[in-house]
């Protein structure tokens, strides 16, 4: 999996702190635009973030190159319907590789069946003249996949709250948690609470019959698993 950060609003804490600030003042935008980019900026769109007047941060908005994660992957990631997807086409781009999930790699003659199933649309497309369009009928949901992905700030953090739970399909789960780790170094104070809601304390947690390691004490938030 690889997942890049390739273009987001500019100053994006400060878009953010400005809209907040100009709600609620009568300044002209000068004066707004200069104190929105200073420490009394940040700690303001901390304070409306706590109460929970997000729409200052839809304002802003970031785009992610994925690549490498498979098709049960990416249809997880646009059922998240406030955002905006590209994805290869398998009508006109050949699949080149195939996303082995961990559970399959360890039993041999489900790992060999799947990569049968994958060479099979491999020698069809190259030696039975069959378009892509239709060998794609061919593919398992393991096909490998890329996209360029944009979402805004608020549609983020409701994103990195069900995605980066223990409970999340593992692959989904690593990529909301890269995700993150990328927003959180030019968006700080808008992301520094992002996460499942175990970040804010395990009482917050809405899965009250769930056993995960971050529960019992096992495992922090943000921890390499897969289930």
């Amino acid at each position: 999996m690889r997942v890049e950060l390739i273009a987001h609003t500019p100053e994006p804490e400060r878009v953010a702190a400005f809209s907040a600030m100009l709600s609620h003042s009568r300044k002209d935008k000068e004066n707004l635009w200069k104190e929105a980019a200073l420490e009394k900026g940040r700690e303001i769109l901390r304070k409306v973030m706590e109460m929970g007047h997000l729409s200052v941060i839809e304002h802003i908005s970031f785009t992610f190159y994925v690549e490498g994660i498979s098709r049960v992957c990416s249809h997880q990631l646009v059922r998240h319907r406030i955002a905006s997807y590209t994805q290869e086409s398998q009508r006109f781009v050949e699949v080149r590789d195939i996303v082995v999930p961990p559970s399959i790699e360890n039993k041999e003659q489900l790992r060999k069946k799947l990569i049968e199933l994958f060479s099979i649309y491999k020698e069809v497309t190259t030696k039975g003249n069959v378009p892509l369009e239709d060998a794609r009928y061919l593919l398992p949901q393991a096909s490998s996949t890329r996209l360029v992905v944009t979402m805004n700030a608020r549609s983020l953090l409701n994103f990195f709250r069900l995605r980066c739970c223990l409970k999340a399909q593992w692959e989904i789960r690593n990529l909301a948690c890269e995700m993150l780790r990328l927003v959180k170094k030019v968006a700080p104070t808008i992301f520094e609470k992002a996460g499942p809601p175990c970040v804010e304390g395990i009482d917050k947690c809405p899965e009250k019959d769930f056993d995960c390691p971050v529960k019992r004490g096992e495992l922090g938030f943000g921890a390499p698993h897969k289930r």
